[in-house]
């Protein structure tokens, strides 16, 4: 007999996954880019929204057609190589950057405003009993749909939901002009905003959790698993969308009350404190801290599942080791962070919205193991040009390539490539890769 979940449990299941990419910055980013775009916050919240839940959502589903795993999305690749990147990328989602950058968002707008005289040291023990905390959650993953789904999730949207409601209501002063490059291009910087979630990596990692969830379940039928995986993807991308438009217009509404900040965790804080009195400062600390922890609950589970199938390891101790790290990485402060993580998000991110493309078109490509070999390397050399223009190199030979100036010339080479292989090679009906076991 097929196990089937019910609908409370689906719903549960799509709560936990819209609190895993809920973390730190799908919090500090939209409200800057809402203030900075201003009357162009339109076209630029629907460039970030594209990026920031579009992508990520579409990564989900990319997931379940492959088959439920990393294995499915990267079997036209040379084993070595697809390891590589899913090392590469968990690395970033988790001990480098986004892990590290919940316990640093948490501390910075949920617990400091309430220390008088904060301190290095203070941030270090936070970051432990954060971490430690995060780790407790991580242990028990069997139990994460009833954790995180039924309970940490629904206190979570309730407070959002608030929040929300007063934006609109009652907004704190009126949208000004647009600044610095939202006044030429709103949609592209909204577009590349949006790479700062990390969530297109982060869905084809949470991907795998998520099935294991839904295993722990008891379903073991591989169409209904990844049925329920679509089904999570989904309400997922609502919640996101959902709270990325009431930041986007809080951020847009926020000039006359904390104008030319440049950080959009202090307009937040700003905000809700001129919403809310002295009592925002306990609703926006009570959002932080159970966005940042439910998602570095999930990155810890994920990287760990995944980094034991590769060690020798156990699960707990990798997520021993990874809570470990992520605490000793968030003392080097959110802005050396960030600033960190730009250049291998551009390398990165079009590499995995390129994976993401081809596992949709797969069934379409004559040969797919070329085309998952050409597409990837034409994605990942044009990715680099861009590093390389904002690391201040001299590549001013490729001005002329469409999109240059926007930081996405990758974009028209990788898609000339994906055109190519459409009509290059000739389907092999035996190859094995065509199974996928999930």
């Amino acid at each position: 007999m097929k196990k089937t979940l019910k609908v409370t449990d689906i719903i549960a299941l799509g709560f936990m996954t819209f609190a895993f990419f809920l973390g730190a910055g799908n919090i500090i980013f939209p409200p800057l880019a809402g203030q900075l775009a201003g009357e162009n916050m339109l076209p630029a919240m629907l460039g970030f929204l594209v990026t920031a839940v579009g992508l990520p959502l579409i990564g989900i589903i990319a997931v379940a057609i492959a088959g439920g795993g990393w294995t499915g999305l990267t079997r036209d690749l040379p084993s070595k190589v697809a390891t590589l990147m899913a090392v590469l990328i968990f690395i970033i989602i988790g001990p480098a950057f986004a892990a590290p950058r919940t316990g640093l968002v948490a501390y910075e707008m949920a617990v400091k405003p309430f220390i008088t005289d904060a301190s290095q040291t203070s941030l270090t023990i936070f970051s432990i009993l954060f971490f430690a905390v995060a780790l407790f959650f991580a242990w028990s993953r069997g139990k994460l749909i009833d954790m995180i789904g039924k309970f940490l999730t629904p206190a979570l949207f309730v407070v959002l939901t608030v929040l929300a409601i007063a934006v609109f209501i009652n907004p704190q002063g009126s949208i000004i002009a647009a600044q610095g490059e939202y006044v030429t291009q709103p949609f592209t910087k909204g577009f590349l905003e949006g790479y700062n979630t990390m969530d297109t990596f982060a869905a084809l990692m949470f991907g795998m959790l998520i099935v294991d969830v839904i295993r722990s379940k008891g379903v073991t039928d591989d169409k209904t698993t990844c049925t329920y995986l679509i089904y999570a993807g989904v309400i997922a991308a609502a919640g996101l969308a959902f709270v990325y438009v009431s930041l986007f217009y809080l951020g847009a509404t926020s000039a006359g009350i904390a104008a030319g900040v440049g950080n959009g965790g202090v307009i937040l804080t700003t905000y809700v404190m001129a919403l809310f009195g002295p009592a925002g400062q306990i609703i926006l600390s009570a959002i932080v801290l159970l966005a940042c922890l439910t998602t570095a609950i999930g990155l810890i589970s994920a990287c760990a599942d995944y980094f034991s199938t590769l060690t020798p390891l156990s699960y707990k101790k990798w997520a021993i080791v990874l809570a470990i790290v992520c605490a000793v990485v968030a003392n080097v402060g959110l802005n050396m962070l960030i600033s960190l993580s730009i250049p291998v998000l551009f390398a990165l991110y079009p590499v995995a919205i390129a994976l993401v493309a081809l596992t949709l078109v797969r069934k379409w490509l004559p040969n797919p193991r070329l085309a998952y070999r050409m597409v990837l390397l034409v994605s990942f050399v044009f990715s680099m040009i861009d590093v390389a223009k904002y690391l201040k190199f001299d590549v001013s030979m490729f001005s002329d390539l469409p999109l240059f100036n926007y930081g996405m010339g990758w974009v028209l080479p990788t898609l000339i490539t994906l055109a190519i292989t459409r009509f290059v090679g000739t389907k092999n009906n035996n190859n094995p890769s065509d199974t996928v076991v999930v």
